[in-house]
């Protein structure tokens, strides 16, 4: 899961970053709003948090932006400004969630999970295909019922590619999503191919009945068997 963090406090921008990544997700930061834009307009994120004031512009006019661009980029608003007119504002542009500072940031990481459970996994914490089922809260895989230990990067990228279950999927599109937009050179989409090639052993000697195929050049798809 990746998220935009666009907050123009830095630190607590930085305390934020911390939290998301200790629960294992993908987080890049804009602390204004021309380069909060440019995010947005050149990379998909599975949850944005959108502060309203910021250097340069408005955070309601960037999700403005946003939707008119017709992504489906889940929105949270973190603002001090605890203003009915700007909730309903928000709210009624599609932020998925209004949070007023100060926060307890367990409280933010918890709207996090729900909104991303309730967007991207239509309620439920776990995903089943086939004879696979993943826990997203648990970060757990069981294959029959049997555990299947995967390491951070394996199991980020068999949870992206569940979400996109037999549809095909760019190299670029997965390292962005996984790896964030850091991606520089070809060794990276080697280390990609790598974890590609050990998440395909562990679910084939696990006697998974999906696969992880390989459409030349392009990217992968996974299938069930």
């Amino acid at each position: 899961m990746k998220i935009l963090i666009v907050e123009d406090e830095a630190d607590l921008q930085d305390v934020i970053r911390q939290s998301l990544e200790i629960e294992q997700y993908v987080v890049e930061s804009a602390g204004d709003y021309t380069s909060a834009l440019d995010k947005i307009i050149g990379f998909e994120y599975d949850c944005i948090l959108l502060d309203i004031m910021l250097p340069g512009g408005n955070g309601l006019e960037l999700l403005s932006e946003l939707k008119a661009l017709g992504k489906s980029d889940n929105v949270i608003i973190i603002s001090a400004k605890d203003s009915l007119d700007d909730k309903l504002a928000g709210l009624n542009l599609g932020a998925d969630d209004y949070l007023t500072k100060p926060f307890h940031i367990a409280e933010l990481t918890a709207r996090v999970k729900s909104v991303l459970r309730r967007k991207s996994f239509l309620g439920n914490n776990t995903m089943i295909l086939g004879n696979l089922k993943l826990d997203i809260d648990e970060r757990t895989l069981t294959v029959n019922g049997d555990s299947l230990a995967l390491n951070r990067k394996e199991f980020d990228i068999l949870t992206y590619m569940l979400v996109n279950k037999n549809r095909l999927v760019t190299r670029t599109a997965l390292a962005e999503h996984v790896w964030g937009d850091h991606m520089e050179d070809a060794d990276d989409y080697e280390f990609i191919y790598s974890q590609i090639k050990n998440l395909r052993k562990k679910l084939k000697d696990q006697g998974a009945d999906v696969e992880v195929q390989a459409v030349y050049g392009i990217g992968y798809k996974l299938i069930q068997l």
